[in-house]
């Protein structure tokens, strides 16, 4: 308190010089009509610009929120979208038996790990069994396809980037249809490569790469990047073409999950097939 009390004592001329001009501005603006008008406008707008700041603040401090309700709502409307539903074989559905029509489900799930810049990545997400992840799921982001879930705990999934050469994924030029596979040369987090189109194939700078919808995995046309480079080695009668992926691996912060229902009964079948 004699501390406080020095300090006023010590800077009485300041305090008195700044109440006095705290009073002739009081003065000045409720005495007169033009200096009033422009002080309130200056007050308005320095108040504006906090109220301002301080909303540009509350709504970047709420932005995860509103990341995590999008990715739910993302992951509601891909399962109503009509790649996610069974194609009849009499070529309709009865309405009020959609559910069991329905082939694909998806789930919104946040990324707590991610690498990038290693030879092999992965991916590690924030939900497991108990939610219904399990390996072979694939996994999307609204820009496209992530990776493959491959091992799940009760809590918690793993999952092999599209930036692991481990990975191939099955794709087709969506301009033409002609289909191949999609892995990583590890060269570049931007660009992947597409093997196995042929020679007579059309393809063009700029084409659109897309899940090509014979695993059974991946619903199909799910975008993985656009053609970037075309090249047709000498003495090969395949094109190898470097695409740019879609995805930005190094902003990954919200993802889905695809369960294809009909996933063992599929692999089952095939496995049948080649024995």
């Amino acid at each position: 308190m004699r501390n406080f009390l020095r300090f006023i004592i010590h800077h009485h001329f300041t305090f008195l010089f700044i109440l006095l001009e705290l009073i002739a501005l009081i003065l000045i603006v409720g005495y007169n009509q033009n200096q009033r008008s422009i002080f309130l406008s200056s007050s308005s707008k320095i108040a504006g610009g906090l109220f301002q700041s301080v909303n540009n603040i509350e709504e970047y401090f709420s932005l995860k929120e509103v990341n995590r309700e999008l990715s739910k709502e993302n992951s509601l409307l891909r399962s109503q979208m009509p790649s996610s539903f069974e194609t009849s074989k009499d070529y309709f559905l009865y309405a009020g038996d959609s559910a069991s029509a329905h082939q694909y489900k998806y789930r919104s799930c946040k990324v707590i790990n991610n690498t990038v810049r290693k030879h092999f990545n992965y991916i590690t997400l924030n939900k497991g069994t108990q939610d219904g992840i399990k390996p072979d799921m694939g996994v999307l982001s609204g820009r496209g396809v992530v990776g493959i879930v491959i091992k799940s705990t009760k809590n918690f999934s793993t999952a092999l980037s599209v930036l692991n050469p481990r990975l191939k994924i099955s794709a087709k030029l969506k301009e033409s249809d002609f289909f191949g596979s999609v892995s990583w040369d590890t060269e570049s987090t931007l660009f992947a490569t597409l093997d196995e189109i042929p020679e007579h194939a059309n393809v063009s700078l700029g084409d659109r790469v897309i899940t090509s919808g014979y695993s059974a995995t991946f619903p199909e046309g799910i975008l993985i990047g656009t053609v970037d480079e075309v090249a047709h080695p000498e003495g090969e009668s395949f094109y190898k073409i470097r695409v740019k992926l879609s995805v930005d691996f190094s902003k990954l912060s919200y993802v889905e999950v695809v369960e294809n229902i009909f996933q063992e009964q599929q692999k089952q079948l095939e496995e049948d097939t080649k024995q």
